[in-house]
């Protein structure tokens, strides 16, 4: 625990820990905003067809080296 010797001291670390809780919360924001862009379809489209085209150049290759 921390023992103060004034009034200023309190009220400037009561600043400092507002302005953390603040910045805490618009970092939680952003993640949230990040994660709904993840979870939108396009984005598994696209995923799904990059993991499709790789499985598909290696199986061409796989017929190729046969």
């Amino acid at each position: 625990m921390k023992n103060y010797q004034s009034f200023t001291e309190i009220e400037s670390d009561l600043k400092r820990l507002d302005l953390e809780r603040k910045i805490a919360l618009e970092e939680m924001k952003l993640l949230k905003t990040d994660f709904k862009e993840d979870l939108k379809p396009s984005n598994w489209i696209s995923t799904l067809l990059n993991v499709a085209g790789k499985y598909g150049f290696y199986m061409l290759m796989k017929k190729f080296l046969k």
